[in-house]
C-alpha cells in the first residue's frame, strides 16, 4: 500500500510540474498570451498606418480632382470656356431703401 501512495504522489507531481513549468504549461502559455497581445497591438498600428496609406493613393490618383477643387473653391479660378458668375448678398444699406415720393 506505501508503494502504491508514493507511485501516486510521484505521478501527481510529474503531473503538477508539467502543468505548471512543462512544455505547454501555465507559464508558456502566459507567455503566449503576452505575445498575442503586443502582435495584436502591433497589427494595430499597422492598420492604422495602411489606412493613411490607401487615402494617400485615392488622392493621388484623383490628384486632378483635387487641384480642380481647391482651385475653384479656394483661388476662385475657372476653366477656359466657362463663364463666372458671382452672387453677392448686399447688406441692407439706406441708400437701397425705397424712396418716399409723396
Amino acid at each position: 500500500m506505501r508503494l502504491l501512495t508514493l507511485i501516486t504522489l510521484a505521478l501527481l507531481l510529474a503531473l503538477q510540474y508539467r502543468f505548471w513549468a512543462g512544455d505547454n504549461g501555465l507559464a508558456e502559455l502566459h507567455a503566449m498570451q503576452q505575445d498575442i497581445e503586443r502582435q495584436q497591438a502591433s497589427n494595430e498600428q499597422l492598420e492604422q498606418r495602411n489606412q493613411l496609406l490607401r487615402a494617400d493613393i485615392h488622392d493621388l490618383r484623383n490628384a486632378q480632382e483635387a487641384v480642380e477643387e481647391f482651385a475653384r473653391n479656394e483661388l476662385g479660378l475657372i476653366k477656359e470656356d466657362e463663364t463666372f458668375f458671382r452672387l453677392v448678398r448686399l447688406q441692407p444699406d439706406e441708400s437701397l431703401q425705397p424712396v418716399n415720393t409723396n
